[in-house]
């Protein structure tokens, strides 16, 4: 079941050509890269954490103001095809420092929002770079790895989420709530234009690859595991983002804590974070198929006990915790997968998976806000989060058999031969 990786051998560009700034420096381009990740996930995160006040502040209900998290999530889906298609053929270093500019450019507009219509349409567009960015960081961590690494180097740069939930999201919502939601978007554009600076700096420069072409990245669209790795995603980890989308007024309103409290439920989720992350890579490395089943099924499992454990404090840290784990180690796998069957479409199938969670969290956020408004309160989130998570396991289902038809025949006639 395991999932094959392309070899490549350390200090190599992504073409294949040899990379002499091998050794400390890609250290230093992994630094770069991970900062980057952090910047973004602070962005898509925090949002969650200031909920309550952003609501406030600009005159709307709890519910209104999750539209800003579904317009991020939305600029994800449209900027992936676009961002990869578009990246074909062009030089990976320079195309990630754009994208790093406009990210902290669309948060600095965040920022300076007058209106939630000025919020969600400046949230969209620091939605656009967000999967290209982690695609083309993807495909660099590989190209900087030894043979049998891909998934430890795809799960070291995929860090830069699980840092963000560790550290920056609870310093940013707690920044948020003491000196206003504005102040965590501040933060994000700093950050943005630092990792931009840092990835000119240290990422090696790496020429265009020619034997990539549009065509030859749509052609990935014609794969039907393809899209059933993109449902996966898509379906299930709307799961987790149905639960995580309203944390916030759920320590408040259903475990009974003061608001100071939510900080430190969005750190215990970024320990685990971190650790799931790890532990995806390593696991992506045995098998990537067998991750998603097992770490797939924990997610559902998790979420399931959350509906009735976020009553009392101990018990909802702790389901909080499997849930980051989880669901953190299901990423990476998902990742991995992606870049496995989108086949020489590299670039598209390293950034559509963003897409695909994000339309996770786009869908997450919005069936968790209609329950919320239906009367149903805000332990609801969750329950209706397992059956997400387990709707995506049942498309895990459906591609674990064609996997097995499509390598069932090709298994017995190498043993023929």
């Amino acid at each position: 079941m395991s999932t094959p990786h392309t070899p490549v051998r350390p200090g190599t560009a992504t073409d294949g050509a040899p990379d002499p700034a091998a050794g400390p420096r890609h250290t230093l381009a992994f630094a770069a890269l991970i900062l980057g990740g952090v910047g973004i996930g602070v962005a898509e995160f925090v949002t969650m954490g200031v909920l309550p006040q952003i609501a406030t502040g600009l005159d709307v209900s709890i519910p209104t103001a999750g539209y800003a998290i579904s317009a991020y999530a939305l600029g994800v889906v449209v900027g992936a095809p676009v961002a990869a298609v578009g990246a074909a053929r062009a030089p990976r270093r320079a195309l990630l420092v754009g994208f790093m500019l406009l990210f902290a450019l669309a948060n600095a507009a965040a920022a300076l929002a007058p209106s939630l219509g000025t919020l969600v349409v400046a949230r969209f567009v620091a939605g656009l770079p967000h999967a290209g960015f982690f695609g083309l960081a993807s495909l660099v961590a590989v190209s900087l790895a030894g043979p049998g690494r891909g998934g430890r180097a795809v799960g070291t740069v995929m860090l830069g989420i699980p840092i963000a939930l560790l550290l920056g999201v609870p310093l940013g919502t707690w920044a948020g709530q003491v000196f206003g939601w504005r102040v965590s978007y501040w933060a994000v554009a700093v950050i943005g234009l630092l990792a931009a600076l840092l990835v000119r700096a240290w990422v090696p420069r790496t020429p265009r690859d020619r034997t990539q072409s549009r065509r030859a990245e749509l052609r990935a669209f014609t794969s039907t595991q393809f899209w059933l790795t993109l449902a996966i995603g898509a379906i299930g980890f709307g799961g987790m983002f149905a639960t995580y989308s309203y944390i916030a007024p759920t320590v408040t309103e259903v475990t009974g804590l003061d608001e100071g409290w939510v900080p430190v439920f969005l750190f215990v989720y970024g320990v685990v974070s971190v650790l799931g992350t790890w532990l995806g890579g390593r696991l992506g490395d045995w098998s990537v198929l067998r991750t998603l089943v097992l770490t797939g099924a924990g997610s559902a499992l998790s979420l399931l006990v959350f509906f009735w454990s976020s009553g009392a404090t101990v018990p909802a840290l702790l389901t909080v915790a499997a849930i980051g784990l989880t669901s953190s180690a299901w990423v990476v796998g998902l990742q991995l997968r992606l870049m496995h069957v989108a086949g020489s479409a590299r670039t598209l199938g390293a950034a559509m998976n963003h897409a695909s969670l994000n339309v996770a969290n786009a869908l997450g956020a919005w069936v968790g806000g209609l329950v919320i408004a239906a009367g149903y309160g805000y332990r609801a989130p969750a329950l209706v989060g397992a059956a997400l998570s387990l709707g995506g396991f049942a498309v895990l289902g459906v591609s674990l058999l064609v996997h097995r038809r499509d390598v069932g025949p090709r298994a017995r006639a190498a043993a023929r031969g």
